[in-house]
């Protein structure tokens, strides 16, 4: 079982919708992470891959860097444990947590966090610690689904709902209010 949330079906939307999308690229030998600029949902595929098999441009590569474009209003999270208190347990190196409090310091400060999980990844309470950043809003695929069209969206602490799995993941800044599920 693949243990992330995939994202190819996201990133096409975006730019059908003419957004503007960044994605990780990892500084392994530190907790460093940079969101940078993504030209087409083609080019996702042609880039080479991390030893966590995830795609991302070099390291030598110059790229747009969100945090010099005026910050993200968005960012979804992976990670392997979730909780409803939004607490997220990530891989153990920091980077998304960092990347947050780099974008806190900025003037377009922290952006809305949606977590993406797998239904069996969310429990009832993950370990933390005083470095870790909570996410806003918990997105969870069921597995199994007898529909690929067919996921669930769920808002810490709320009744689940159906909702489309581009429509649902990619509009959810406009139908749901952060805050309204968890104050963090």
């Amino acid at each position: 079982m693949q243990d992330e949330i995939e994202t190819e079906e996201i990133i096409k939307d975006i730019f059908q919708r003419g957004k503007t999308c960044f994605i990780p690229r990892y500084q392994f030998q530190s907790n460093h992470m940079d969101m940078v600029k993504l030209t087409s949902p083609e080019e996702i595929s042609s880039l080479p891959k991390t030893s966590w098999n995830i795609h991302q441009p070099g390291e030598d590569e110059a790229r747009e860097e969100a945090l010099s474009t005026g910050g993200l209003d968005l960012i979804f999270m992976p990670g392997l444990g979730f909780d409803k208190q939004g607490n997220r347990l990530g891989r153990g190196r920091g980077y998304y947590d960092a990347y947050l409090k780099r974008c806190a310091q900025q003037q377009h400060g922290k952006p809305y966090t949606m977590a993406l999980a797998f239904k069996e990844q969310i429990c009832l309470q993950v370990p933390v610690d005083e470095n870790d950043m909570k996410f806003k809003l918990n997105i969870y695929e069921e597995l199994g689904s007898d529909s690929e069209s067919e996921r669930k969206v769920k808002p810490s602490g709320e009744d689940t709902v159906s909702l489309s799995p581009v429509m649902g993941l990619v509009s959810l800044c406009r139908e749901f209010h952060p805050g309204e599920f968890m104050n963090t």
